[in-house]
């Protein structure tokens, strides 16, 4: 598991640090001094635990646990205070634990074998990406609606690209190849990332999209996907190839020889 640790005093942040480790010893440990930090961090990396200390400048605690349910709706937020009435703001936003300070062990303890959300729950994902044969996007097993299909075809495009950063550049090389105007091309681009970022912000699945000063890329640990299951479990995977790949798409093709001389090693 992730666990981040959020406290902007640093006594404190390290006492409960401590607490955790010696408890949790084969998980990973972020320690934050700064809220704001910990919220750009759960942006790009996705945290199964969260303890968080509420009074804190810049970004209240409460607020900061808010967002990263957002983020994760099965992040396990577990709130510490010496204020004790801040329990039932906790209870409202379906915190998994609350612990007064000053921490002890016994608590932490207690807190951390008794989560809010259970191991297969938190394993789960909204998000699947079907590969193999036509290109689609489901959240919740249902198909995404984009305004406009080359949106989608961008979504498609970042999960061909593994996680790697895409640029603008080479999204719109690959969408219209030599057709057109350039900067026309641009100008659409622009309207496809914002319905992108429209469609996906009211799915609240924006945080499977990376974003760099002009490129994109697919947080491909936040997703299910047949291509990327098949790929990092080819003798298990219960997905199976068999040559078709994204056909819809005419730049799929170079990727799909890849796939049919892997298939044939296989």
């Amino acid at each position: 598991m992730r666990i981040m640790i959020v406290d902007d005093n640093r006594e404190d942040l390290e006492l409960l640090s401590d607490m955790v480790w010696e408890l949790r010893q084969d998980d990973d440990i972020v320690e934050f001094e700064n809220p704001l930090e910990a919220l750009a961090q759960a942006r790009e990396e996705e945290f199964d635990i969260a303890f968080i200390d509420i009074l804190m400048p810049e970004l209240s605690g409460m607020d900061l646990g808010r967002y990263l349910l957002e983020l994760n709706p099965y992040i396990n937020l577990i709130f510490y205070s010496g204020h004790t009435e801040f329990g039932y703001e906790a209870l409202r936003i379906h915190a998994s634990g609350y612990i007064a300070k000053p921490c002890n062990a016994s608590d932490v303890k207690n807190e951390l074998s008794s989560l809010r959300n259970a191991e297969p729950k938190k394993r789960f994902k909204r998000v699947y990406a079907q590969t193999f044969g036509n290109f689609e996007l489901f959240v919740d097993d249902k198909p995404v609606e984009f305004k406009y299909s080359r949106t989608k075809e961008i979504v498609a495009l970042l999960i061909n690209n593994k996680g790697a950063q895409t640029t603008n550049g080479e999204i719109v090389a690959a969408l219209w190849e030599d057709e057109g105007d350039t900067i026309k091309k641009q100008s659409y681009l622009s309207n496809l990332r914002q319905d992108l970022q429209n469609t996906f912000k009211k799915l609240k699945i924006d945080d499977i999209i990376i974003k760099r000063r002009g490129s994109m890329a697919i947080a491909r640990d936040r997703i299910d996907c047949d291509l990327y299951d098949w790929l990092e479990n080819r003798h298990s995977s219960r997905f199976e190839y068999t040559g078709d790949y994204m056909n819809q798409y005419s730049w799929a093709e170079y990727y799909h020889a890849e796939l049919d001389e892997l298939l044939d090693n296989y």
